[in-house]
């Protein structure tokens, strides 16, 4: 290829990711553009395949060098994960394995080469290349694993790449380590959109609202219209059962002026279809009418729309208005759509119509279109056993729930073969229904030519059957369609609309499944009367598994992961078209080169020049050097993300777990438990060094040495003192403590489900009462010989406890409910004065309040954590996973009379818990779960496991991970601890600023109370002192930088001080904590506070909005040269 003219140089130079979305070169009007971009990419080709061909046989001997980000295994673990398999993730594996032969693994001599690689990154994925762009981005993150995140446009790209090629794991990763390190990045509200999508799929509602709301904040060029956003926010509302939400939301967009027809008709669809599901919008008669209306409406704004037209057959199915159902579906079927769905409910009305052939052939064609189309394969099987031909029905429900595509790889097809009948998430009706098959079957005689002529062909032959003129024309149709649709579609039923209009030509989403409502299915079961009842049952399973009702959706948590990313794909392409024009307008070439100029400065001055900083900020410099440093730097741009942790730390992430091999004993450690004889041993700096030892240990008779009066925190002494006070209530399923089942789906699961209520102490305690009573009246009716066996105080083995409770109720995995009283609050000195005052009795370290504990320098309540909670309990009362607030240590008193179970890991592990949470699908900050204990162990997890009697103290060590469960009648009381140790103070800060890369709020407000410490103790403990200033340096570093920032825009910096026990301040919309500078903004008639980040999405130029001051710069200053090393014997623990 020629060499580029010094002009095109400089046009491609400023390429990069940043321009993904608003440079289309599909367009022919960028055809020159294109044309540059391709040339550049094989000139980098050949640079790199010329410059390393001699080092291709090292490289290719090199493969198992390890990657921060492997795409391979990003494919592979995809692969694993997501419930359907297409082609598109081989393809992404070759190319990938391709790009590796052809990019040498030998590390290259020169910058020229690695920058090379990420430009070629850029360049493919503008190209739409997007698995070519990824190996890329993966061979510079390669060389450049020590500083990569000095590269916002390169963590941009490669977050986009994962995120076109459905590796939503490791995009989200990307965006949330892009919006930790650069709030204010040029395409942030590109990447708000995208993680509130991603973060909907997977189920993650709270956290995605917060991102779609904050991508409408940014002023930035975008390329989607806010009409978009809030649709998708209604939607949001929508799969949360939130329909008055939804509702209202949904009307808002269709009252505004400049609402798009295309985006109108996926409104009305949406209200259609939610009139037509949700009970709660009116009378039947009534909402069915809406329902017709408005799917009418958005056929009018959208002729073209198939997908409005088959969901108002299925409206008219399901008023038995069977003729207009039809012409809906053929009006559906002549959009062009090639989709299952529509297929199989024509399969039902003819079914409905007793005409069985029709209903075979259009069940076919739904089959073929999408071979793992549960709902199809289980309506045939309704269909051939409703006609006597057992072995085809028996066929159709294995196909039905093995959810395996015919284009699935070898690796799924080996996992769903090993995968038992029973715990593959069936629906118990469909489950028995193939038992009963397998009976049926194995006692029927074989076939002769004697035997009465089959009603319906079998499935070999039906599958070559030639159909009717109108399948076949449609058919036809879809020919050509057929290797993309079984890539695309999806064996679980995915979340309901939106159906985004731009490709659904190309991509259509699956809707509602199987027959609407029921009607006219009992007829079809009169040829096999025997076994009606068991057909009728599995008719409502059929109608649960296959209608994507918004009512069952989200209790069931199915949605299905490749309906969702094909949405992905459609909202994207569809937003793209419908902004283009006015995008390319906004961004000219002079516009974009502007704005990425302005970001490049902004990176070097975050990224690139990191270096630099690290020289120029240390911690011996005093305050005037400081503040002499702070001028230097530029205020053209807003200061960046703030960190506490050390200059030119890399973004946070969970750790991996440590590389020794435990053998099965190591993986079951004793918990270490110390027992106390007297006050003297309590008290001694021993019992302080042995906790802190450990990541959790027991510490059995306490209450007994101190002599604690444990009936103070009695459910008695609390009705009597207090019995209106609030307790918050947890609705569990009552399981033995190993075990975590999902009756539904019949399998162990992680997700450990409750539901919050409220009550008060004198109303739980009756609740507690009665069960207690409940049970022995249970226990001596049924007569259980082994009752004794389970008394709380006398169980010494909490394994074979769980056994026996196991082995009572294993048959029917206990749907018992019971309710847990969690939360009391104990903080006020009035209501709880004696219980507080007899904790005094405690030794210092273990003390809620205590100048050895950091918790007491916070100078505000932070309630649960310095101040003490009850716990109420009855049998199987559960506390989730979970590691401590911001990991600070945690006190546990059982009060008894009954045990609790406890189970634990180390904190060195944590990172191999997060990641099987991910696996699981389920939050490790915002979810709710319980460890499957043979995961654990087969992850090279060791877990600690104990009973915790009365009067034992269970101490959590910072970073531990663990999970309780009651095993009796009992209350604890619970608080959390600060000991001074470089250890604590680490691992809080290192939470906290993942927590901020998390979007979870640290309710510790770590840069306050660092502060507070500075000011209040003398530190000896050199690594603790070295923490505690990098974090007055970093903060004091960015307050003066914001203040120099703010003067130059003109705004007024006011002072307002702090009252006493004010509590820390938090920005009201990234929740990140706020220090000494607020910026304050009136919001629906009250005054919020922003961080500098957030401020500026609402006002670029801070206008409107008000600047405070909480402290003086001198104060800061002086407790900043304060604080230095104390060399003599303080007050600081060290460890």
């Amino acid at each position: 290829m020629g060499q580029l003219s010094f002009e095109e140089d400089c046009l491609v130079r400023e390429l990069d990711s940043r321009y993904y979305g608003f440079l289309d070169l599909s367009k022919s009007k960028n055809s020159e553009i294109k044309s540059l971009v391709q040339q550049t990419v094989a000139n980098f080709q050949n640079y790199i395949a010329n410059g390393q061909a001699h080092e291709m046989k090292n490289a290719l001997d090199n493969k198992n060098v390890i990657q921060k980000y492997d795409p391979s295994n990003v494919v592979v673990e995809h692969m694993e994960n997501t419930s359907s398999q297409n082609d598109e993730d081989t393809k992404i594996l070759d190319k990938e394995t391709n790009e590796k032969n052809f990019i040498c693994d030998e590390k290259p001599q020169d910058e020229q080469y690695v920058n090379a690689l990420c430009k070629l990154g850029h360049l493919h994925l503008l190209l739409g290349e997007y698995s070519e762009a990824l190996s890329a981005y993966q061979k510079y993150l390669r060389f450049r694993e020590n500083n990569y995140w000095t590269n916002h446009a390169f963590i941009y790209g490669i977050g986009v790449a994962y995120f076109k090629l459905r590796c939503f794991k490791w995009a989200i990763k990307s965006f949330q380590e892009l919006l930790y390190l650069s709030p204010n990045f040029t395409c942030a509200n590109e990447v708000h959109l995208r993680l509130g999508l991603m973060l909907k799929h997977c189920g993650e509602f709270h956290i995605a609202l917060k991102h779609l709301q904050l991508s409408l904040l940014y002023t930035y060029p975008s390329t989607f219209s806010e009409l978009q956003v809030k649709f998708q926010i209604a939607h949001l509302y929508e799969v949360q059962n939130k329909h008055k939400a939804a509702k209202d939301g949904y009307e808002f967009l269709l009252n505004e002026k400049n609402i798009s027809l295309e985006l109108k008709a996926d409104v009305y669809r949406q209200l259609g279809w939610m009139y037509h599901c949700v009970e709660c919008l009116g009378e039947k008669k009534e909402r069915e009418a809406n329902a017709l209306n408005f799917l009418q409406k958005s056929i009018e704004a959208e002729p073209k729309s198939g997908q409005s037209l088959y969901l108002l057959g299925r409206c008219y199915a399901g008023i038995n208005k069977v003729h207009d159902a039809f012409l809906a579906y053929r009006n559906s079927v002549e959009k062009s759509e090639g989709n299952a769905d529509t297929w199989c409910s024509i399969g039902v009305l003819y079914q409905q119509q007793n005409q069985p052939t029709d209903a075979l052939q259009a069940y076919i064609c739904a089959v073929q279109l999408d071979k793992d189309h549960k709902a199809a394969w289980t309506n045939l099987g309704i269909l051939y056993e409703s006609c006597g031909q057992l072995r085809d029905a028996y066929a159709c429900y294995l196909n039905a729930t093995k959810q395996i595509s015919f284009q699935s790889s070898l690796l799924r097809r080996k996992q769903a073969i090993r995968m038992k009948k029973d715990t593959i998430g069936l629906s118990k009706g469909l489950s028995q229904r193939i038992t009963f098959l397998e009976g049926q079957l194995s006692q029927a005689p074989l076939p002769s030519i004697t035997s009465k002529r089959r009603t319906l062909c079998s499935i070999e032959e039906a599958w070559n059957l030639p159909i009717s003129l109108e399948m076949n024309s449609r058919q036809q149709q879809t020919a050509q369609m057929l290797p993309r649709q079984n890539t695309k579609q999806s064996p679980i039923q995915g979340p309901p609309p939106p159906y985004p209009h731009s490709q659904l030509s190309q991509s259509p989403i699956p809707a509602k499944r199987i027959k609407e409502d029921g009607s006219g299915q009992p007829d079809l079961m009169q040829n096999n009367i025997q076994t009606s009842s068991q057909h009728q049952n599995l008719i409502n399973i059929s109608e649960t598994l296959s209608q994507r009702n918004f009512n069952t959706m989200p209790e069931s948590n199915k949605i299905s992961e490749q309906s969702v990313l094909d949405t992905f794909d459609d909202i994207s392409n569809d937003i793209y078209k419908h902004n283009e024009t006015i995008k390319l307008e906004r961004l000219s070439q002079d516009a974009l080169s502007n704005n990425l100029n302005e970001d490049s400065r902004h990176n070097k001055y975050n990224g690139g020049s990191t270096s630099d900083l690290s020289t120029t900020f240390k911690i011996q410099m005093d305050s005037k050097q400081l503040m002499a440093a702070v001028k230097l730097l530029p205020i053209d741009e807003p200061p960046v993300h703030c960190t506490i942790l050390q200059v030119n730390a890399p973004p946070p992430s969970p750790p991996d777990c440590p590389p020794q091999k435990l053998t099965r004993d190591q993986l079951l450690p004793p918990t270490p438990s110390v027992h106390l004889e007297n006050k003297k041993n309590a008290f001694s700096p021993q019992l302080q060094e042995f906790c802190l030892k450990h990541p959790i240990a027991v510490v059995r008779g306490l209450a007994g040495a101190l002599k604690l009066d444990l009936g103070l925190f009695s459910t008695k002494t609390l009705v009597e003192a207090n019995p209106d006070h609030s307790v918050e209530v947890r609705t569990q399923v009552h399981q033995s403590p190993d075990e975590n089942w999902d009756t539904s789906q019949g399998k162990r699961v992680w997700a450990c489900i409750s539901h919050r209520s409220h009550t008060t102490i004198a109303k739980y305690a009756q609740y507690q009462a009665s069960s207690f009573q409940d049970s022995l009246k249970d226990e001596s009716d049924k007569g259980f010989p082994g009752s004794q066996a389970m008394s709380d105080s006398d169980s010494k083995d909490s394994v074979s406890n769980s056994n026996i409770v196991l082995k009572r109720k294993k048959h029917k995995i206990n749907s018992k409910m019971l309710r847990f009283g969690t939360n009391v609050d104990l903080s006020d000195e009035r209501k709880w004065k004696p219980q507080l005052t007899e904790l005094q009795k405690l030794p210092a370290f273990a003390r809620v309040i205590s100048a050895a504990n950091m918790l007491s320098h916070v100078g505000h309540v932070i309630l649960g954590m310095n101040t003490v909670q009850l716990y109420m309990k009855v049998p199987g009362s559960r506390t989730p996973g979970h590691q401590e607030n911001n990991n600070f240590c945690s006190i546990n008193i059982n009060i008894g009379p009954g045990d609790c179970e406890w189970f634990a890991v180390p904190d060195a592990y944590w990172g191999g818990v997060h990641n099987l949470c991910e696996k699981n699908n389920i939050s490790y900050l915002h979810g709710s779960w319980w460890p499957v204990l043979e995961d654990l162990y087969k992850e090279n997890i060791p877990v600690y496991r104990f009973i915790q009697k009365p009067g034992d103290l269970v101490w959590v060590n910072a970073g531990c991970v663990h999970w309780v469960q009651s095993v009796g009648w009992c209350n604890n009381i619970a608080w959390n601890v600060g000991p001074l140790t470089a250890r604590q103070y680490s691992l809080a800060i290192e939470r906290y600023e993942w927590n901020k890369v998390q979007a979870f709020k640290s309710i510790v407000p770590m840069v306050h109370l660092s502060w507070n410490l500075a000011r209040n103790i003398k530190v000896s403990d050199t690594k603790l002192f070295e923490l505690i200033k990098m974090c007055l340096l970093q903060t004091l570093k960015n307050v003066l930088h914001i203040q120099e920032y703010v003067k130059s825009k003109g705004v007024e910096i006011r002072f307002n001080g702090r009252g006493k026990n004010e509590a820390s301040h938090y920005c009201g919309q990234c929740e990140v904590e706020v220090f000494n500078v607020l910026f304050i903004k009136e919001q629906e008639k009250r005054h919020v506070v922003h961080c500098l980040s957030c401020a500026l999405k609402l006002s670029p130029s801070l206008q409107g909005i008000v600047c405070l001051e909480e402290y003086r710069l001198s104060e800061l200053q002086r407790v900043y040269d304060s604080f230095t090393l104390h060399r003599t014997q303080g007050l600081a623990y060290t460890q």
